[in-house]
């Protein structure tokens, strides 16, 4: 799991979100799997060369949102969701591809341009 996930330090977006945002995508995305044990805080950190309360404050939230579930004593695992509640992939990928689109927009590129650029980065 830990090889799928990657932090830029560099972008504006807060460490912790975008290690959020990237479980989330792994967890809708089939990759981590219902009840399936997250790797602990510190070996995340160690592995992302990121402090570990930034990974903490990740996990939290996404305990709180429902994503994740953590339990005395036992390592902090998949959440069991219902399937109503479940994000779609699409979804997710929703406001980065409304951004590309008014960037190519502002840009002057036609949607055909902008499909075939799609297209070349599949």
């Amino acid at each position: 799991m830990l090889e799928l996930i990657n932090v830029n330090p560099s972008s504006g977006e807060p460490i912790y979100r975008q290690l959020s945002e990237q479980i989330v995508r792994l967890i809708v995305g089939g990759q981590l799997e219902t009840e399936q044990v997250l790797p602990s805080v510190r070996k995340m950190a160690e592995h992302l060369s990121v402090n570990p309360m930034t990974v903490s404050r990740a996990v939290q939230q996404l305990v709180e949102q429902g994503w994740l579930e953590r339990r005395r004593g036992q390592a902090t695992r998949v959440a069991k969701r219902e399937h109503s509640e479940t994000t779609s992939s699409a979804q997710l990928l929703k406001p980065e591809v409304d951004e590309l689109v008014s960037q190519a927009k502002q840009l002057g590129i036609s949607r055909d341009e902008l499909m075939a650029l799609i297209d070349t980065g599949w």
